[in-house]
Parts: structure tokens; C-alpha cells; sequence
């Protein structure tokens, strides 16, 4: 490939990538929008947001051995056709029903293109130290993307109804269709790879359940029955992915890959790092504009800072890692995460100064600790593992955020509903949520103060969970990467980038 193509192809893929991880946290910013618009309630809220990553969640491990077998280029393009028809259906879905389903068929395009994303720049960049700078803006991008994604969904509210936010996907959509066939390199299809239904059906079932038995157990008039009968569920679907990966001679998720430290911390990391920026987001944007009447663009705005802490970080962590190591980088990125979080706690409610100071040393943190976790993960399995270890990669991010989105948004409703102190006479929605209390009483100054007064003790409670998350993450990274320190290779295989 000539140098132009190469890095035509990073911009190809870097598109994909900024598609995927924008639809992860472009609703945040919308959500009470589209809860007021089409009538959603707390749970269905949530589940808008989560039919995302669960969807991908459950495909991802399956679809890096699919474009083993039929072609990364071909399977990228896939992707981006049904990612690009969905963006459609959802723009001009009629109902929550729609919205939701149309969001799960998102989630089947984004499942066909993340894998393919890293696939292709491994086979395109043959130079290690251009391939660790590429694979460092894909990383940058997947924190950027995700950060601004409530910044662009407050600016299309601002200005264009709520079905605005997918079909901003479209023209980007087809920009990566024109350009991807000129600049992918082709490569041989493995036929020898197949895909396994079962797994994957086994991981959905697995995810969906704890889902299910986290929402259920943490909402406002919890089911005697339905929380264990749905654990059940979860557990059920995890023990047969288990035995299936067991009995499978070429499995889509080998458990013997997390006994490579850097590998388990790169992991580690990525779905870390998730977890923090899309809790940070889905709990931060709810807050002020529930509480304080900001305007979608005014919070997504706010949780900007994450990004403008991440950009430089990202971007570098790549460029530097042959000299700092990945020790540096991700442990040193949750210790500066630590720090921000913690001062990101003590502002939240009464210093917008602080808050704002917080998110970006958060956003740095995370950035350094992103930029290189895809490096740990891919550059330390063999050359016939790699296409599995992309999946696992791109598992890892949407993990961390299906779980900020299940735990910590069912948390933030729980913590409100157990600490609510309403007026007398208060309309009985007013205590199930924030946003519900602002469409029941809207004009009830009492009620208001009551409500915001127990969703700031449900944000302040979720950003100290937060802060210990990451506090938890610098310690068990600081241990597994205590040989990876400044100057030691990232990679045990470099061909596999």
C-alpha cells in the first residue's frame, strides 16, 4: 500500500470507529427528550441506551472469526450498510418499541464493523512503530467519540428534533462506503474459521439477564421473584458459554489469554476506562439538566471536559509507548484518574469549577490508559488468536459501558427512590425518578426541590463509586504491569498489531 492509502485507510476506519462509540453516549443528552417525547418510562429509558451495548456485547466475540472467514473489508462494509439503514429507522421511529429495536439492529452493524477496524489496520500498516500510532488514534478516537458524544446530540436538540441524533450517522455512513473500497486491502478469506451461534447466543443470554436482574432489583417496586429468576437467567447463560468455549477446538473467547498479565490489564483497562467516561456522562448530563435546567447543549458542553482531557493524552500515549511502557500509561492514567474523580465528588453539587477541573484530569487519565489498551491486548496473543483478541478488545469497551449504563444508571434511580422525601400530596410518579418527577410536576417548586435535593445525593453517591472504581483499577493494573515499566516491549508478538 502506498502512504496516502494507508493513512486514507485510518481515516476510512477511524470513521466507523467515531460512528460506533458517538451512538454509545450521543443519548445522554437526548434521553430526557426522548423520554418526554415518546412517553418512555425509567426502565424503558434505559433500556433505549442499553440495547446498544448488549447487542454488541453478545455478537462482538463472534464476529472477529466472520471476518476471518468472509473478509474484514467485506464485513466493514456490511456494517456500515445496516449501521447506516438503522440510523434511518430510528430517526423516524413512531414508538419506544421501534427505538429500541432499531437501536439492537445498530448494535448488529457496529458488531460487524468494530473488529473489522483494528483487523484492517493491522494488515495495512506493516511498519510497528506507524502501526502503534495508528492503532493510538483509533484508541484516541474511541475516547473522543465517546466523550463527545453528548456535546453533538445537545447541539442537534438545540437546533433539530430528537431524530436528529441518528441521522447525523448517515452522511458519514456513506463518506466510509465511497472511500473504504478504494483504500481496504483485500485479504484472503480464511474458510477454515466458522462462527458459532451458540456462543454468541449464550453471551447474549448471559448479559441480558444480569441486565434484567440489575434493573429489576434496583428499581422502584422491585419483583419478589423476577431479580433471582433473571440472575438465574445470567448465570444459566454464562456457565454454557463456558462449557461451549470448552468444547469448541478453536473457540471464539480462549480463557487461557487472560493468563498474559499485560493482556488481562489491557482488558482491564479498556473496560475501565468505559465504565468511568459513560457513568461520568449518563449521571452528569441527567443531573444538570434535570436539576439545574441546563439545555441539552449546555450539559453536553459540561461533560466536554472529559474529552478536552483526553485528546492530547490519546494521541500521545501511542507515540510514547516504546519509551514510558504500559505501566506508565495505564497505571499512571488511573492514578490521574483517581485524583479527578475524587475532586470531581467534592464539586459535583456546589462547585461547577471543581466538577469541570475533575472531568479533565479524569479525561487525561483515561486517555493515556486507552490509547495503549488495545496494544496490551492484541500484541501479546499469537498470530492465530488475533482475530479473537480484536473481539475481546472491542468487548472490553462496550463491557465497561454496558455496566456504567445497567449498575450505575439502576444505582442513581435506586439511591433517588430510597431517599426521595416528597410533599404531601406530591404526585405518586414524582417518586419513581427525576425525570419523571419533572413531567408529573413541572410546575411544582416543592416537589422540584425535593427531587433534585435526592438526585444530587444519587450523584454524588455514584461519582464516589466511581472514584473507588478507579482507585481499584490503579492498584490491580500497578500490580499486573509491575514488569512492563518504562523502555520494556508492550507486545510479546508484534506482528499481531
Amino acid at each position: 500500500m502506498t502512504p496516502l492509502r494507508r493513512w486514507l485507510l485510518l481515516v476510512a476506519v477511524s470513521a466507523g470507529v467515531l460512528l460506533i462509540t458517538l451512538d454509545n453516549t450521543i443519548l445522554y443528552t437526548a434521553l430526557p427528550t426522548l423520554t418526554a417525547e415518546l412517553g418512555a418510562t425509567a426502565s424503558e429509558s434505559l433500556w433505549i441506551i442499553n440495547a446498544y451495548p448488549l447487542v454488541m456485547c453478545g455478537l462482538l466475540l463472534g464476529a472477529g472469526t466472520l471476518g476471518d472467514r468472509y473478509g474484514h473489508r467485506r464485513l466493514f462494509l456490511i456494517g456500515l450498510v445496516l449501521f447506516g439503514a438503522a440510523s434511518l429507522v430510528a430517526a423516524f421511529a413512531p414508538g419506544v418499541t421501534v427505538l429500541i429495536a432499531s437501536r439492537a439492529l445498530l448494535a448488529v452493524g457496529a458488531a460487524c464493523m468494530m473488529p473489522a477496524t483494528l483487523a484492517l489496520i493491522r494488515i495495512g500498516f506493516d511498519d510497528v512503530r506507524q502501526r502503534n500510532v495508528a492503532i493510538g488514534v483509533w484508541g484516541s478516537i474511541s475516547v473522543v467519540g465517546a466523550a463527545l458524544g453528548p456535546i453533538v446530540g445537545g447541539l442537534l436538540l438545540e437546533h433539530f428534533w430528537w431524530g436528529s441524533v441518528f441521522l447525523i450517522n448517515v452522511p458519514v455512513v456513506l463518506g466510509a462506503l465511497v472511500l473504504t473500497p478504494w483504500v481496504a486491502p483485500r485479504a484472503r478469506p480464511d474458510r477454515s474459521k466458522s462462527w458459532d451461534a451458540l456462543s454468541s447466543l449464550y453471551a447474549m443470554a448471559a448479559l441480558t439477564g444480569a441486565v434484567f436482574a440489575i434493573k429489576e432489583a434496583t428499581g422502584p417496586d422491585p419483583s419478589g421473584s423476577l431479580p433471582a429468576v433473571t440472575a438465574a437467567c445470567a448465570v444459566a447463560g454464562a456457565w454454557l458459554f463456558v462449557r461451549r468455549q470448552r468444547e469448541l477446538e478453536d473457540p471464539v473467547l480462549d480463557f487461557a489469554v487472560f493468563r498474559n498479565r499485560a493482556f488481562s490489564a489491557g482488558f482491564l483497562a479498556a473496560a475501565c476506562s468505559m465504565f468511568v467516561i459513560g457513568g461520568v456522562q449518563l449521571v452528569t448530563t441527567q443531573r444538570f439538566q434535570l436539576v439545574e435546567g441546563y439545555t441539552p447543549l449546555q450539559s453536553g458542553l459540561l461533560v466536554a471536559a472529559l474529552a478536552a482531557g483526553s485528546l492530547l493524552t490519546s494521541l500521545a500515549g501511542g507515540a510514547t509507548l516504546h519509551v514510558l511502557g504500559l505501566r506508565t500509561l495505564i497505571t499512571g492514567g488511573f492514578i490521574l484518574g483517581t485524583l479527578g474523580m475524587t475532586l470531581a465528588a467534592l464539586g459535583a453539587t456546589t462547585h461547577v469549577g471543581l466538577l469541570v477541573t475533575g472531568l479533565v484530569l479524569t479525561g487525561a487519565g483515561m486517555g493515556a490508559a486507552m490509547s495503549v489498551a488495545s496494544t496490551a491486548i492484541i500484541g501479546n496473543v499469537p498470530a492465530r488468536q488475533a482475530g479473537m483478541a480484536s473481539s475481546v478488545e472491542e468487548v472490553s469497551y462496550e463491557f465497561g459501558n454496558l455496566l456504567a449504563v445497567a449498575i450505575l444508571g439502576s444505582l442513581a434511580t435506586l439511591v433517588y427512590t430510597l431517599t426521595v422525601q416528597l410533599p404531601s400530596g406530591a404526585p405518586a410518579g414524582a417518586a419513581d425518578s427525576m425525570s419523571q418527577a419533572v413531567t408529573v410536576a413541572p410546575g411544582d417548586p416543592a416537589v422540584l426541590a425535593a427531587a433534585g435535593a435526592a438526585y444530587d445525593t444519587a450523584f454524588v453517591t455514584v461519582l464516589a463509586i466511581i472514584t473507588a472504581v478507579v482507585s481499584v483499577c490503579a492498584v490491580a493494573t500497578g500490580w499486573l504491569l509491575r514488569h512492563y515499566g518504562p523502555g520494556t516491549p508492550a507486545s510479546a508478538y508484534e506482528s499481531n498489531h
